[in-house]
């Protein structure tokens, strides 16, 4: 996968279906080479006010396809 253009700009959805922003970049294991943590930055409205980034951890995403999608608390 070509982290680049397959992840980054994708939309980040809560268990809500809520917007929660999109991928700007990730964090890896040195050792692994595997994505730990997704970084997100805030979309919209929220984003014009302060602009701000969110690390979400692997462990909560539920599915990557044409948006990622955060595990719910019954996910967890």
């Amino acid at each position: 996968m070509r982290i680049k253009s397959e992840l980054f700009g994708k939309e980040v959805l809560d268990a809500e279906i809520q917007i929660v922003g999109k991928i700007t970049d990730v964090v890896f294991d040195k050792e692994t080479l595997e994505i730990t943590d997704l970084v997100i930055k805030k979309t919209g409205f929220s984003e014009q006010i302060k602009a701000s980034e969110n690390v979400i951890p692997m462990e909560l995403v539920k599915v990557i396809g044409d948006k990622v999608l955060l595990k719910g608390e019954d996910d967890i």
